[in-house]
């Protein structure tokens, strides 16, 4: 059994369908539901399912990023994770800390990778006059959303649709994609999944 921490910074949405989906014969098991955020709607969302929450305030450490990962580290390290899933996690994290999980993070991303890393990734999918639009859930390394893609689900761009509007749609494509590449890459299966 895969013992999974997930990090988030918001309201957990997607950690929320990780968790639900981490049932009967699952290989995973989440231990630990962190946030750089203290008031993080996820963590009460994670609690009431039961699950270990940590907080740690990026913050306090302003200027101070090997200060503010240390301290993220010692409840992670604490439940010995297998995997870590970053869900909806918005900080960037050092080669160091990346490193010290290699092969062992995911992170989902809500744009069709390499396309639109970073911020703003609907907006900038209407503005570019793309068709689709979509998720990509792939492994951590030092360079941001670069790493090797696990799997992706597709949306397509409607005609009127705002940031707001498509990033729902997406948003429910991403409830589908996590889960499903998690329970793969749990079993040993990298192969990317397309949805």
């Amino acid at each position: 059994m895969k013992r999974v921490a997930i990090l988030i910074s918001g309201g957990g949405s997607n950690m929320v369908r990780l968790v639900e989906d981490m049932a009967g014969d699952h290989p995973c098991q989440p231990v630990l539901v962190a946030s750089n955020d203290p008031d993080a709607g996820g963590l009460a969302k994670a609690a009431a399912m039961g699950l270990p929450t940590a907080a740690v305030d990026h913050r306090a450490y302003r200027g101070d990023r090997a200060g503010f990962e240390a301290a993220l580290l010692e409840p992670i390290l604490a439940v010995r994770p297998d995997i870590i899933c970053l869900a909806g996690f918005m900080r960037i994290l050092t080669p160091d800390f990346v490193e010290r999980f290699q092969g062992r993070m995911l992170n989902i991303h809500p744009s069709l990778l390499p396309k639109y890393t970073g911020l703003h990734t609907h907006a900038r999918a209407i503005e570019a006059g793309d068709a689709e639009a979509g998720a990509t859930v792939h492994l951590v390394i030092p360079d941001l959303d670069a790493g090797p893609i696990l799997g992706q689900a597709r949306v397509p761009i409607m005609p009127g649709d705002t940031a707001d509007r498509l990033a729902a749609r997406v948003l429910i494509r991403e409830h589908q994609l996590y889960p499903a590449v998690l329970r793969r890459f749990a079993s040993g299966d990298q192969t990317p999944l397309y949805l």
